[in-house]
């Protein structure tokens, strides 16, 4: 269990986040950290994998208070995949991946790691790209290989930032739901800041709302989705609808008209 307790934090003196508070985020459920730019979903996943330390305020582990720790091991606990990936080892894509794993596990390579790396490249349909070197793949490639060496470390809290912020459509929906699979299957914390509102409604379990620093709701997608904080927090008028599927489907609109006016200047 992961509870984030009256966190405070920032950057040079400046508050971003002020007074957040998550309870209760369990195991094999995957949480959607959704709302604005700059409302501080990145700062809050640094404050939990320690990259920057909370002016006030406490995060537990169970029994452990994350803040407390060194920084070597709270990352034997948490995996972040900030926005930005760099790609520019030599390596292929399946050593960057196994060299993910031994970080955390020792640098002597067995069986099952090479197995553990296989898995999740399949998972995330990377199998194909295992021989190829990082340095040559495209941004949403890496960007997939950045999933995959967070996902095969197994650790106890997953926090994902933007992973689908580079992808197509078709890869978008494999990474969710590569995601959706790993969290039920191993059991982490997992939580994924999303800009696509239906993707977070399709493999969400629970949505975290947060603006201007603070937590404006905490609940079910269903329930938050269908509250007049979000098109407030947005901007937008916005209507929640059901699917022919039953998937809950977003609707926004932009709540004045927009007029473009283009101005050329004379030759």
């Amino acid at each position: 269990m992961l509870s984030i307790n009256h966190i405070y934090a920032g950057y040079s003196g400046k508050k971003v986040l002020k007074d957040i508070s998550i309870s209760n985020l369990k195991g094999g459920e995957l949480v959607g950290l959704i709302g604005p730019n700059a409302s501080g979903k990145s700062t809050l996943f640094k404050s939990i994998a320690g990259l920057i330390k909370p002016l006030m305020g406490s995060i537990d582990l169970g029994s452990v208070e994350l803040t407390q720790l060194h920084r070597r091991d709270q990352a034997r606990l948490v995996a972040y995949m900030p926005q930005a990936v760099g790609c520019n080892a030599i390596l292929t894509v399946f050593e960057s991946v196994l060299l993910a794993l031994k970080q955390t596990t020792g640098w002597r390579v067995g069986k099952e790691d090479l197995n553990q790396v296989s898995q999740v490249l399949d998972t995330l349909e990377l199998s194909h790209l295992a021989s190829r070197g990082i340095a040559d793949l495209s941004g949403g490639q890496a960007q997939m290989v950045a999933v995959a060496q967070t996902l095969v470390r197994a650790p106890a809290v997953i926090l994902l930032d933007e992973p689908t912020s580079a992808l197509d459509l078709h890869h978008q929906l494999s990474i969710m739901n590569a995601i959706h699979i790993e969290t039920k299957r191993r059991k982490p914390i997992v939580m994924a800041a999303l800009h696509d509102l239906n993707l977070a409604a399709k493999f969400c379990d629970r949505l975290v709302l947060l603006n201007d620093g603070r937590i404006i709701a905490d609940g079910s997608p269903e329930l938050i989705l269908n509250m007049p904080e979000l098109g407030e927090t947005y901007g937008v008028s916005a209507g929640v609808e059901r699917t022919s599927r039953g998937a809950l489907y977003v609707d926004a609109h932009l709540n004045s008209s927009v007029e473009l006016s283009y101005n050329y200047a004379s030759a």
